[in-house]
């Protein structure tokens, strides 16, 4: 086995608190390889969902809204946690509808990542919402106060390699966008 097959065997969990979206443990584990014992602090949380929606005329519904681990404004698309009991696709359907007000009669799977193994234990679900439109106004929760714009498909690009859009989870799920588009997915 080389040392980037290493396997490691928890050998014990200790909370470290329960922080609203999300649980703090910190977790001992042991190599197999070399019996090293290290303690590993993991962010257990819901899984996620993230949409990207197209318009019939291939505008892309985008939002911008304030992100306290910044404490900046930034380009994003919809998306949010999956109740528990809900589908990642319900989660979709719901966030884009409560955070935008559209809704899309055509939906597409583009595939799930981890959003940082190093320390979370949770997946992001991205999917492409097509035909969508507007139908209502937004359900907002109180945390959020979010922006809906309509951008250009065709700007899309431009707004990622200047780093207008500069969140990592958006950015990965316009590259899956790409992928699917180009049969890879």
């Amino acid at each position: 086995m080389s040392g980037s097959d290493a396997r490691w065997r928890r050998l014990g969990t200790r909370s470290l608190g329960d922080h609203r979206i999300f649980h703090l443990d910190e977790e001992r584990y042991e190599s197999e390889r070399n019996t090293h014992v290290i303690d590993a602090v993991v962010l257990r949380s819901p899984d996620w969902v993230n949409v990207i929606a197209l318009t019939p005329e291939r505008a892309c519904v985008m939002i911008r809204q304030f992100r306290f681990g910044t404490a900046a404004v930034h380009w994003e698309i919809p998306g949010g946690i999956i109740d528990p009991g809900e589908s990642p696709l319900t989660a979709a359907v719901r966030e884009l509808r409560e955070e935008t007000g559209y809704t899309a009669p055509r939906w597409t799977a583009l595939g799930a990542v981890a959003p940082n193994p190093a320390i979370q234990s949770n997946r992001l679900h991205t999917f492409l919402a097509q035909d969508a439109v507007l139908a209502g106004g937004q359900e907002l929760e109180p945390s959020e106060d979010i922006a809906v714009h309509l951008v250009a498909e065709r700007e899309l690009d431009g707004m990622l390699g200047s780093g207008a859009i500069d969140h990592a989870l958006v950015a990965v799920a316009f590259h899956k966008l790409d992928l699917h588009r180009r049969g890879l997915l």
